[in-house]
């Protein structure tokens, strides 16, 4: 399912057709690449002595590493007005958002630290990244706090939008615009990228050690 899943925003991405519900004529690229994946994946499984157990363990960590990110992105398409129009989020909404997301950075960085780490202090850790949210948080108040003005010309234009809600659709994919990033969030995105960068390269060696120690 979640390779399903997968095909399907690749296809999104890439303007094909994508879809099980299709017929092989209709999306011969979609049945292509997905029964190379089913063939990719039983042919793994028939390798003699393969670290099944370690295999799968990687793909749950590398899984649970990238799990951020997805949750950053999915945020970031809640706020696009260009896509969802009046039904974008509101501000209670992104607070409680963002507590998710950071929570869930958290538990993605105690699984890298411990993957590769298992003598880590869990305890220590955990107590160190939790202080690190708190005060991230803290410190996203104050910045809504000293732009509060800013933000109450927001919420106006939200009461507009909010009328046109029974009639708005999503414009075409072609159409929409790239979004303006601003500088705040364009170093976030880079912090984030070189984190999963890191994590899952680290990860992937930690793997293969654990492959090559166990033969």
């Amino acid at each position: 399912m979640n390779t399903n899943k997968r095909k399907y925003a690749f296809g999104d991405v890439f303007g094909v057709n994508h879809s099980l519900h299709r017929s092989v004529k209709d999306a011969k690229g979609f049945y292509i690449s997905y029964g190379l994946l089913i063939l990719i994946a039983a042919g793994i499984v028939l390798i003699p002595h393969a670290p099944l157990g370690l295999i799968t363990t990687a793909v749950q960590a590398l899984a649970g590493i990238l799990l951020p990110s997805a949750t950053v992105f999915l945020l970031l398409l809640c706020n696009d007005k260009d896509v969802l129009g009046p039904w974008v989020n509101k501000m209670w909404l992104n607070v409680v958002s963002s507590v998710i997301v950071g929570v869930l950075i958290i538990l993605s960085l105690l699984l890298a630290v411990t993957t590769l780490f298992p003598n880590v202090d869990i305890k220590v850790l955990t107590e160190v990244l939790s202080g690190a949210l708190i005060i991230g948080l803290i410190l996203a108040g104050l910045l809504y706090y000293f732009q509060k003005n800013k933000f109450k010309v927001k919420a106006v234009e939200e009461t507009q939008y909010a009328m046109d809600r029974r009639f708005w659709r999503m414009p075409p994919v072609s159409e929409l615009q790239k979004p303006v990033w601003s500088k705040t969030r364009k170093l976030g995105m880079i912090l984030l990228r070189g984190y999963l960068l890191v994590a899952v390269i680290l990860i992937i060696v930690k793997i293969v050690q654990l492959a090559l120690g166990s033969q």
